[in-house]
């Protein structure tokens, strides 16, 4: 960037230098409060806490600490500072996800047993880091590809607070103790709704990122698409619309069900969403503040596409799918049940939307479409090791949209493009219904 500035004439590159060093100065700071959010979330939590790993799908709150570090430190300071000694020379294995081009890994079923290093020296692993990072970014030592690298490291490191939370939930949710993650949660009012179907008018519609602002390359390139009439629920589906279809043999049906899904039923032993349980005659969930009672006017999540595909069957519908949705979404407010900080606000419908406009796409629950994730028209994958980010995992799972209310709330947009297996539960994940016009 300097030796580009030198080329110009010298009043020029004198102007353009408050520019740079105001852009530099932003992602700083953007950088240390995304860091200082993770920090957060981990605050209140014991050694023992971060340590745990509950489930193969799910790590421990100390090896995200760790990981969203370790990306900083492998793919930005060894390559812009390479006189900078690693903080320790195993962590570049033990805190490798999924990058083969890196090299090894520790095997991610096995992260729980990491009890060395220390929650204490991963969080002097951080500060190490951050000290290396901010120290690169005032002295104008990274370049373009560099600092779009930083803006991907701060995406990623939001990607792994969300995480962070619904892996706790996870966690905290197998012990009979029930204990409680965050005692004070602020609540929203909770105001019953009746959904009501959206339509739209098909023909060639565009979707895909385009312009100005981050994005994943998985979302792009903006492409045209093909859409048939189609209506969309104004609202996600609630707790109660699953009550309903549980009290009416949703899971005892074979045939509201893939044949997959069913298998997998019955396998499991599936009789309601994740985290449910029956006390004394009624229906109570396990939160990050402790269980409650299922409340009917808050949008059902915790389910499986399996379970998403069967009460959409059994509700006459189906899912949206992922082009759908986007097109949907352009009528829609951005007004989420989030914040900053992560997820603080439980679920709760909000008043009727206005008229053609669609309530709660964004930061509620993410919400799966019948969409499998394949790449769109025209698709590459970045060049390196960051090419791996999204890219091959581009089979066996399908697309979910809008964000959750564990999801940052500067992390949601409409093309965001989110997956995962057929089966999987413990995220914030629930239903849209939508028909044919």
């Amino acid at each position: 960037m300097q030796r580009s500035s030198e080329k110009s004439s010298k009043g020029k590159a004198t102007s353009a230098w408050p520019e740079v060093a105001a852009r530099g100065t932003a992602l700083a700071e953007r950088f240390s409060a995304v860091r200082s959010v993770t920090r957060e979330l981990a605050a209140a939590l014991s050694a023992e806490d971060c340590a745990i790993q509950s489930m193969p799908d799910a790590s421990p709150v100390k090896w995200h600490l760790a990981h969203t570090t370790w990306f900083f430190e492998t793919f930005i300071v060894s390559k812009a500072a390479p006189e900078r000694a690693p903080f320790h020379p195993a962590f570049r294995v033990l805190f490798n996800s999924y990058y083969n081009a890196v090299g090894d890994k520790h095997p991610r079923p096995q992260r729980g047993l990491l009890s060395r290093p220390s929650l204490d020296e991963v969080l002097a692993y951080r500060a190490h880091v951050d000290e290396a990072m901010l120290d690169l970014i005032a002295a104008g030592r990274l370049d373009a590809p560099g600092l779009r690298l930083v803006e991907l490291g701060i995406q990623h490191e939001q990607q792994h607070q969300e995480l962070i939370l619904t892996d706790l939930k996870h966690m905290l949710s197998c012990n009979p103790l029930r204990p409680v993650y965050r005692k004070q949660w602020p609540l929203t009012p909770i105001q019953p709704s009746r959904s009501a179907w959206i339509g739209f008018e098909g023909g060639e519609k565009r979707i895909g990122h385009e312009g100005e602002g981050f994005c994943f390359d998985n979302e792009m390139p903006r492409h045209r698409v093909w859409l048939e009439d189609f209506e969309i629920a104004s609202h996600p589906a609630t707790h109660g619309d699953f009550i309903d279809f549980i009290d009416d043999g949703g899971y005892r049906r074979p045939e509201l069900w893939l044949s997959m899904g069913w298998e997998t039923v019955s396998a499991r032993g599936w009789e309601a969403p994740l985290y449910w349980e029956r006390l004394d005659g009624q229906w109570h969930t396990f939160t990050l503040h402790g269980m409650v009672p299922v409340e009917r006017n808050t949008p059902v999540c915790h389910v499986s596409f399996f379970e998403a595909d069967a009460f959409a069957r059994w509700s006459n519908a189906r899912l949206p799918t992922e082009a759908e949705w986007e097109v949907a979404s352009e009528r829609a407010s951005h007004e989420g049940n989030f914040q900053e900080s992560g997820a603080l606000h439980p679920l709760a419908l909000r008043e009727a939307p206005a008229d053609g406009e669609i309530a709660q796409m964004f930061g509620d629950v993410w919400e799966w479409t019948r969409s499998d994730y394949a790449p769109y028209p025209g698709f590459r994958p970045a060049a390196g090791a960051v090419g791996e980010y999204n890219g091959k995992f581009m089979v066996n799972q399908y697309v979910l949209r809008g964000g959750s209310c564990a999801t940052p709330a500067s992390h949601i947009r409409a093309t965001y493009r989110n997956f995962f297996p057929t089966d999987a539960r413990w995220q914030f994940s629930g239903i849209r219904l939508a028909r044919d016009a």
